[in-house]
């Protein structure tokens, strides 16, 4: 039987062979069937590069608490391997099918990144392909400039093919208690403190996360570990996890496995299952719950999208198309309160998910500089609305509003902003210093063209 290290050696040899097997003028790119993006995508005739050997768990040790990872690989299985030693990833993304390699080029966030900061912040040091058709390792002290460039490069400076990440101890099992606000200036507040102070009313917090549903429900969901055993709550058949936070005032306790809480958003895709059915009590029972999962509700949209399913029904019933706005921004805890009273009153989405963060030190990641020692709140939002005057129009002006406030958006979904307002939000001269030296014939995307351009 191959061993782990072997097999991975040998899918590492066979992506080269499929990068030296296209023309010089062939792009570049990977072969795979699955996407968390919501950029819409040109057609490449090109090939992709053969991704096959590259999406498993290489090793885990648990005396080093490290775990070497093929860029392939999705949290579900790094998941899966690293809890039976009683460890997990110091971030890990809520739905199923991320990658790892996703996550680091491409930015990942949850409810562990207001004391863990995001995924790649975890990454100690990572084997990239890069548009040279080289394996390079990239460190804090090996090709640091490419180390530093990779998050939020989208694979446009390479595509890792390993990467070895920190893990930490975690217990079987967590409690949860879901806190309501009926403004939300108060639960802001309240946020800001468990991240400054790590509890709250003098317990403990290593979970923190949040759900607005109008401007007076609001929650905050905290999350201990505890090693104490006791009933525990399934949120993958009938009974739904995002439904179970709403009550009528003060805080609820919940009760979750450690592996279902890690997994608490994917079986519905947080709430987005709703638009095809999936909540439906009596639909809901015949929901095969292989298929209560993000991927399959993915494969459905990618349908709707392709036949404009969405859009013919609205015509049908003498309405405009829709605009997709699907969108994750990072705006500073103090500019929070009044970037949601500004979104609940001028974009008709709700629920909306809150997640805190803070950088772990202060190391310069320069395509997506946050400030270290200042908490920043991603405002999570995904569903659609009845398109403006112009395209992207609301996508727009959630952009101009959230740069307005000095935060961030997330590359992953649709953007619109010009070159110039680019190259300042996301480290522009940085970006090109790197891509001239490890993709210096181009044939990697560009990055603004990868996600503003490719529309």
């Amino acid at each position: 039987m191959i061993d782990a290290r072997t097999a991975h050696a040998d899918g590492v040899e066979r992506l080269l062979e499929s990068f030296r097997a296209l023309g010089p003028t062939d792009s570049v790119r990977l072969a795979k069937s699955t996407s968390n993006l919501f950029r819409s995508r040109a057609s490449s005739p090109s090939p992709g590069l053969d991704t096959s050997g590259l999406t498993s768990v290489i090793s885990v040790d648990p005396d080093a608490r490290t775990a070497d990872v093929a860029g392939m690989c999705t949290y579900e299985e790094l998941v899966s391997a690293t809890l039976s030693f009683g460890l997990a990833p110091l971030v890990v993304p809520q739905l199923k099918t991320i990658t790892l390699g996703g996550a680091v080029t491409g930015l990942g966030i949850e409810s562990t990144s207001f004391r863990r900061g995001l995924p790649h912040e975890s990454v100690l040091e990572m084997d990239i392909l890069t548009g040279t058709g080289e394996i390079v390792t990239a460190s804090p002290h090996a090709n640091a400039d490419l180390f530093r460039s990779f998050p939020n490069s989208y694979g446009t400076l390479g595509y890792a093919v390993r990467l070895r990440i920190e893990l930490e101890p975690v217990e079987p099992f967590v409690a949860l208690t879901h806190v309501r606000f009926h403004t939300v200036a108060e639960l802001v507040a309240a946020m800001d403190r468990i991240v400054e102070t790590g509890r709250h009313e003098g317990s403990r917090v290593d979970y923190l996360d949040g759900v607005v549903f109008s401007a007076d429900e609001s929650y905050l969901c905290l999350g201990t570990q505890t090693a104490s055993a006791g009933p525990t709550s399934d949120y993958t058949g009938q009974h739904i996890y995002y439904r179970s936070i709403r009550h009528d005032d003060g805080a609820e306790t919940d009760r979750l496995t450690i592996h279902d809480y890690l997994w608490r958003w994917d079986a519905d895709w947080f709430w987005c299952s709703q638009a095809f059915g999936a909540q439906h009590p009596a639909l809901r029972r015949l929901w095969p719950r292989r298929y209560r999962r993000s991927s399959f509700y993915w494969k459905l949209m990618r349908l709707e999208r392709r036949f404009d399913i969405g859009d013919r029904l609205e015509k049908l019933k003498g309405r405009p198309p829709r605009e997709r706005v699907v969108q994750d921004v990072e705006v500073p805890v103090e500019r929070c309160a009044e970037f949601l009273d500004w979104f609940l009153d001028a974009v008709p989405i709700e629920p909306i998910w809150l997640c805190p963060l803070r950088v772990r030190d202060g190391r310069d990641w320069p395509l997506y500089p946050l400030q270290p020692g200042r908490t920043y709140v991603n405002v999570g939002f995904w569903s659609t609305v009845p398109v403006g005057q112009g395209e992207g129009e609301t996508n727009r002006m959630i952009e101009r509003k959230v740069t307005e406030l000095a935060g961030h958006k997330s590359l992953y979904s649709d953007a619109f902003y010009s070159r110039e307002e680019f190259d300042d939000l996301y480290g522009g001269d940085a970006y090109r210093a790197v891509k001239s030296r490890y993709d210096p014939d181009s044939r990697l995307l560009d990055l603004y063209a990868k996600a503003v351009q490719r529309r």
